[in-house]
């Protein structure tokens, strides 16, 4: 395609590019100096300018931040936008290295962080969109799709089952529906648990925040209230769910804790509710359930922000520390015993126990004779 004409009669620009405007941007400076120039510019030039001006905003975007915990958070966003971006094929190759477990009725992987399980609203890639290919890279590309047995939220890292067909997805799923999967959450929390051990058996139902932003949180139905000193029944909300979580203190600090969760039911958000509106200690990195009244960065104490490395504006960027350490599921179809699966810390869960002071278990104390093992990346 003929570009437009320049200043001298009869000289004339063809673009490398098929598309029209490739090389006149709206807003950007004019390649002649003046509509009288007598030093008319030709393609290699033009070509020259256009890479030097890709370059320097290249640079812009760039900038790597001084400071080394906010350089691995910005890494992490980056990485969490790329998995949003990469072509399917891509992300798939990548769960598929993600795998901890394989046989005939299941595979196991190693969900990482920021990865929707299910599309919605905004979601431009997830899970279920390439399980159609990871299955052809596994079995062939006569292979069926594989199936989602339950799901994580977006932020939760960890052990994720599939199954290979729908009957033995529908059977997982009632293994977790009748609470017969044992499952273990590992999370760091802001302040320390009282006690360091017990349940939280509190109901949970969706409510919606007014104010200023509305929108709807998960929050306590509580079945009983304080009246004068005394504990009084209140009648049950007909929306709220049996919520059931139990959890222990693996590590603690004056200021956070490493606590292991163990939820016997499977309501939406239950883990993240209990912690901050039941035990009054939010997860790190929980944005939406720190603060019942508005949306916003999790604010943390100055003794916090420190060992951190991080200033409160920043604290947007901390990723919700909420990983899926362990199932164990029972025997089912071909498999005659136990399955013990166990997944390793990500990499930004690990170095945040180690700023904040918390020992870091044997991270092989669970291991099992069918159980493998690998590093989360």
């Amino acid at each position: 395609m003929a570009a437009p004409w320049l200043g001298t009669p009869g000289l004339q620009l063809w673009s490398m590019s098929s598309r029209p405007g490739r090389l006149f941007t709206p807003g950007s400076r004019s390649f002649c100096s003046s509509a009288t120039s007598s030093r008319p510019l030709n393609a290699q030039r033009l070509a020259e300018r256009l890479r030097a001006q890709k370059q320097e905003q290249k640079a812009k975007e760039v900038r790597v931040p001084t400071n080394p915990v906010q350089r691995r958070v910005q890494e992490l966003v980056r990485f969490t936008q790329q998995l949003q971006r990469v072509h399917p094929n891509v992300l798939a190759k990548e769960l598929s290295r993600r795998i901890l477990h394989q046989d005939n009725d299941l595979v196991v992987i190693n969900k990482p962080y920021g990865l929707p399980v299910h599309g919605g609203p905004g979601v431009q890639l997830c899970i279920s969109d390439v399980l159609p290919i990871l299955a052809k890279m596994l079995h062939g590309h006569k292979a069926e799709p594989l199936h989602l047995c339950h799901r994580l939220d977006k932020e939760t890292t960890g052990v994720m089952v599939l199954a290979w067909e729908k009957d033995m997805a529908h059977q997982v799923q009632e293994l977790f529906r009748t609470r017969q999967v044992e499952k273990k959450y590992w999370a760091i929390t802001v302040r320390v648990p009282l006690p360091s051990a017990g349940v939280v058996d509190i109901p949970i139902k969706e409510k919606e925040v007014q104010g200023h932003q509305q929108h709807h949180k998960m929050t306590l139905s509580p079945s009983y209230r304080l009246d004068n000193g005394k504990m009084v029944k209140v009648r049950a909300s007909r929306d709220a769910h049996v919520a059931v979580t139990q959890y222990q203190v693996l590590s603690s600090t004056p200021s956070s804790a490493l606590v292991e969760l163990q939820p016997v039911t499977g309501i939406k958000h239950q883990l993240r509710v209990h912690l901050s509106f039941g035990l009054d200690c939010p997860i790190l990195g929980d944005h939406k359930y720190s603060d019942w009244n508005r949306l916003a960065p999790q604010k943390l104490s100055a003794g916090t922000l420190k060992k951190l490395g991080l200033q409160q504006s920043k604290a947007r960027y901390i990723p919700l520390h909420l990983h899926a350490r362990q199932l164990t599921l029972p025997a089912l179809g071909s498999r005659t015993e136990e399955l013990l699966l166990t997944c390793k810390l990500p990499h930004f869960f690990v170095r945040s126990l180690l700023r904040l002071g918390l020992d870091v278990p044997n991270q092989d104390q669970s291991r099992g004779s069918e159980a493998r093992h690998v590093e989360a990346q």
